[in-house]
């Protein structure tokens, strides 16, 4: 096996830093759900929750990475402004993407733990905590769901695309994010709207979606995803969207040019 499919050793050691973390957290998540779910705060707007999952489960993630790697630094969801550190390498976490998913029970939730090298994402591990899956990549080693190396679709023409897209939290967003995706409807296959950005990406990774589109993304949503997704050969690209967020636009990476003049055609970006 060559160096370029293998990976660097660092990267390996970071992943499987990353895997046994979020491997940790989701079990907590998991035993958390079992037990019962209230909203512990809201964010953005009332739709934009908080769970006390969320808080334990990065304070889980913070704690190990800490005690394996204490000059790291340490961006996380619920803890919002970065932490720097002095190593070059800082940890992008989302303890639960999807996590209105999570407080109704449907299982579409996942725990996204990514590694950054000096700015870029070098290993990146997202766990589907309802069914106990395990995505992971790193740059140069490949995508793998569990131990089964991923592949985008072949995609035909646009017509034949199923698309994966998301909804902001504020009500103006997301009735510019319905006309947007009402003008993209009868243009391919179909759409779907799944709640996780991590899983939808890692869904395109797979070939179980052709590609997907969604403004207001933050970091910790795609970091580790969007790792899997290029190393499925998969791309994505984040825009200014109708709204002024970021909009993340992402495919196979044959069709992305065609499916990115959709997405702006369409609305989607500002």
């Amino acid at each position: 096996m060559t160096e370029a499919v293998r990976g660097r050793p660092e990267d390996q050691a970071l992943l499987e830093l990353a895997r046994a973390t979020a491997l940790a957290a989701a079990d907590l998540v998991a035993g958390m759900r079992r037990d019962g779910v209230e909203v512990a705060a809201t964010k953005s707007t009332a739709t934009d929750v908080v769970t006390a999952a969320d808080r334990a489960a990065e304070e889980l993630i913070r704690q190990r990475i800490a005690a394996a790697r204490p000059d790291d630094g340490f961006l996380g969801e619920e803890g919002g402004a970065s932490e720097a550190g002095t190593s070059g390498v800082r940890w992008v976490v989302d303890p639960i993407d999807g996590t209105v998913n999570f407080l109704y029970g449907i299982p579409a939730y996942a725990v996204s733990i990514a590694a950054e090298v000096d700015g870029q994402v070098r290993a990146g591990v997202v766990v589907d905590v309802a069914r106990s899956e395990v995505w992971s990549a790193t740059r140069g080693g490949g995508a793998h769901r569990d131990r089964r190396r991923l592949e985008v679709r072949e995609s035909g023409p646009l017509e034949e695309w199923l698309v994966r897209t998301g909804f902001g939290y504020a009500a103006s967003l997301r009735a510019a994010q319905a006309v947007a995706v009402g003008r993209m409807l009868p243009q391919v296959r179909d759409v779907r709207r799944i709640g996780s950005c991590a899983l939808d990406l890692c869904a395109v990774a797979a070939g179980e979606s052709d590609a997907y589109v969604e403004e207001g993304v933050h970091d910790w949503d795609h970091a580790a995803a969007g790792l899997v997704l290029e190393e499925a050969g998969g791309r994505w690209e984040v825009l200014r969207g109708a709204s002024g967020g970021d909009l993340l636009v992402a495919s196979g990476a044959p069709g992305f040019p065609v499916f990115r003049d959709l997405v702006v055609s369409c609305g989607f970006a500002g």
